[in-house]
């Protein structure tokens, strides 16, 4: 189950990429957040994770600087959100369709772009984080059609979904989605359905919150007994056996941990070569899932 490699977006990506996000804890060390990135293409990170709100556009500004076409690296981008400076929350839903595509906009000119190669639709529906109010109550058919325009047009190669549902996904199908993003976790298996659909379809699963608790009352991967003690067995921490089960768990499941540290990166990297045998996956299966729904705002 843990081959190194997956298909993601018609193309074959190490399976551990890196989320870009913590990046913007190194904006007054650009130099640093540059070679943070080049050590992650030579440790084998072929797929990046960013958005245009991530620092405010600092962390695509990087990721431009850095990443060379050569290098052959994935952007995967994502928008229904747009950068918030001075608002009480670092963003603002962006979810109406003019706004998608500004957003869309506002990424090819900050990674210097022509063509943006996965865009994910981050919609609000489920998961922990805000839900939209208002005019940012937006159905997913709307913005599928913009999204799939925007491909059309050639500014998307593929368009992806995050915070989806089940029956979301479901309709969502026939337009052509490349992968799902949704918070998920061994403790946190609320998606389950979502992911076994994605697995059947040849979607890429790419979950946040890897290891959970992000948000206060979000139950922790490295919180329980059963994974510390695996870690003890195997040499290697317990975040390590939190991402190595997501990569044993299913075969389309892709993993973008995101640091702003060169040896936590490294760690990161090296979940590729955990293994876990059967009695060991076993254990963790075992491991009682909680709901991972909570609000912030």
């Amino acid at each position: 189950m843990s081959t190194t490699t997956a298909s993601f977006a018609g193309r074959t990506v190490f399976r551990i990429g890196y989320g870009a996000m913590q990046l913007e804890r190194l904006h007054d060390r650009r130099g640093e957040a540059v070679a943070l990135l080049h050590r992650a293409v030579e440790l084998g990170a072929d797929h990046v994770d960013t958005a245009e709100f991530y620092g405010f556009g600092f962390v695509n500004d990087v990721i431009r600087e850095a990443l060379r076409p050569e290098d052959d690296v994935l952007v995967v981008t994502k928008v229904g959100a747009d950068p918030n400076p001075g608002g009480r929350l670092p963003l603002r839903l962006a979810q109406r369709p003019e706004q998608l595509r500004a957003s869309v906009e506002d990424n090819l000119r900050s990674l210097g772009v022509d063509r943006l190669a996965v865009v994910n639709l981050r919609r609000l529906d489920t998961g922990p984080g805000l839900r939209p109010e208002g005019d940012q109550v937006v159905d997913l058919d709307d913005q599928l059609a913009v999204m799939t325009a925007l491909r059309d047009e050639g500014k998307i190669g593929a368009v992806g979904l995050s915070g989806v549902t089940l029956d979301g996904l479901r309709r969502a199908l026939p337009a052509g989605v490349v992968c799902v993003q949704n918070a998920y976790s061994l403790v946190s298996r609320d998606d389950e359905d979502i992911l076994k659909l994605c697995t059947a379809e040849g979607i890429a699963w790419v979950p946040f919150f890897p290891l959970g608790g992000t948000f206060p009352g979000l139950p922790k991967v490295t919180d329980e007994p059963v994974v510390h003690a695996v870690a003890e067995s195997l040499g290697v921490t317990p975040s390590q056996v939190g991402l190595a089960w997501l990569l044993h768990h299913a075969p389309n499941v892709l993993l973008i941990p995101g640091t702003a540290d060169a040896a936590h990166l490294e760690a990161n990297i090296a979940v590729g070569e955990i293994t876990l045998d059967a009695p060991t996956v076993a254990t963790l299966d075992a491991i009682q899932s909680r709901p991972s729904q909570a609000s912030i705002g």
